[in-house]
């Protein structure tokens, strides 16, 4: 009798589990549409106190102290692109911490580790879904934003857009670090919430970091996400840079190389440990 072996997994096999897991996640999000909807309306509520605060504060010659520090009047701008920016730091958190919880709890997270794909490509695939809502969110946020607020940009639209990629790719190395301290600690929510609002705030997704305390500036300046927010904004708002470009792009390509395989690395250590402990099913 002819011998019969399972066929070996090729990279094609890997995409479509990925996009399988993306399209089950994008099925459930808009099963809620008010929820989908909410995602647009949230962040424009909680900046719309901001916008009249700066105009409050604004004399005859626009926002001279903000400009002092950025290089430009245009503080709503400024802020409008930090919260799209802080918006994929939480798709990532989210998408991998939280779902990776909600495995846990549901009971199933051992029977998914099972399917013979990477546990990378599990975690990646739960960002994915995350990741298109977030963008097709943020887009809607800036034309709101437009409508409301007179959001701008000059620069290069395509430039900014290379500088992301690296950028969100060194954010998995965090995602997957994370995921790591929730399979350690199985709890998502307090996490995610903390980290999330930290990272956001010392890459200065609201105002420019140089207005931070003494204390903070020094670890602010020693994340590499704020250089990614910082290149961005200079690319597409004019503002001055903290660095020069080119230092700022090497500072995101550097992280990006190192940030990643050191998360994966830190992962696949935590799961070995959750496993010989046996405690991948608890919640």
């Amino acid at each position: 009798m002819p011998s019969t072996s399972l066929a070996q997994p090729t990279w094609r096999s890997y995409i479509r589990a990925a996009l399988a897991i993306a399209r089950k996640d994008t099925i459930v999000f808009f099963r809620y549409p008010a929820n989908a909807l909410f995602r647009v309306i949230e962040p424009i509520a909680w900046l719309t106190p901001m916008y009249f605060l700066g105009k409050s504060f604004a004399g005859s010659a626009g926002n001279t102290g903000f400009a002092a520090y950025t290089g430009t009047n245009d503080y709503m701008s400024f802020i409008l692109l930090g919260a799209v920016l802080a918006n994929y730091i939480a798709a990532v958190f989210w998408g991998m911490g939280y779902a990776l919880k909600s495995e846990m709890d549901a009971g199933v997270l051992e029977s998914n580790w099972m399917a013979p794909i990477p546990r990378a490509l599990l975690l990646v695939g739960q960002t994915l879904a995350s990741l298109a809502i977030t963008t097709f969110n943020s887009a809607g946020m800036l034309l709101l934003g437009w409508l409301l607020f007179g959001f701008q940009v000059s620069g290069n639209a395509l430039a900014a857009a290379l500088i992301l990629i690296p950028m969100l790719v060194a954010l998995y190395g965090f995602g997957f670090a994370f995921a790591a301290i929730v399979l350690l600690m199985r709890d998502a929510n307090t996490m995610v919430d903390v980290s999330n609002y930290l990272i956001s705030m010392l890459a200065g997704s609201q105002f420019p970091v140089q207005v931070l305390p003494r204390l903070l500036l020094p670890l602010s300046l020693a994340l590499p996400l704020t250089y990614g927010f910082d290149a961005i904004r200079a690319l597409l708002l004019g503002v001055r840079p903290l660095l020069a470009l080119h230092y700022e792009i090497a500072i995101l390509i550097g992280f990006m190389a190192v940030m990643t395989p050191l998360g994966y690395f830190v992962f696949k250590r935590i799961e070995r440990y959750c496993q010989m402990r046996g405690t991948l099913s608890m919640h």
